[in-house]
């Protein structure tokens, strides 16, 4: 009996002192007057907002690309929005994006059956296709990328921002 309550009290305190592993990345509902909220939020940083899907092949190749270079320039604003038509895929996007490296950007997934409303409120002329890129400057500025963004591109808008590359 002893042996079975030193042995729970040396469990409990190695729980307690290793670290906690992380939690996964936290999708956040994207409803009527979430666009608002993010330009808002994110005003006079620039900010690129990327429109992707779990069920999109483009996406699947991109995001580990955004991963890196998130991950190269801290200096800007990360908004992925999961605007996939398919359903209650929440676990299959958090998955997708923790395995590219974007787990710690701001992320969003569409959470109204009325899509296209929510694609409204962003852009009255969007039909829904992804992936699709929006690069937001200080100045509130869009410039929109339809299709996969370049790397390149993403760069040279960073210079226009005067925002030094590292």
């Amino acid at each position: 009996m002893k042996r079975c309550l030193l042995a729970a009290i040396f469990l409990v305190a190695s729980l307690a002192a290793a670290p906690a592993a992380e939690t996964p990345s936290e999708l956040k509902p994207f409803v009527r007057g979430s666009w608002q909220n993010v330009l808002r939020s994110h005003a006079g940083r620039p900010t690129l907002v990327h429109f992707w899907g779990v069920t999109c092949g483009p996406c699947k190749v991109e995001l580990p690309l955004l991963g890196q270079f998130m991950k190269d320039h801290s200096e800007i604003d990360v908004v992925m929005i999961s605007a996939d038509l398919v359903p209650n895929l929440p676990g299959a996007a958090r998955a997708m994006l923790e395995k590219a490296g974007l787990g710690s950007a701001e992320n969003w997934i569409f959470s109204d059956g009325f899509v296209e409303r929510l694609r409204f409120e962003i852009d009255p002329s969007w039909q829904g296709e992804i992936p699709r890129t929006l690069l937001i400057a200080r100045d509130g500025t869009v410039t929109t990328i339809e299709g996969s963004a370049e790397i390149s591109d993403l760069e040279k808008w960073l210079v226009q921002q005067n925002v030094a590359a590292r």
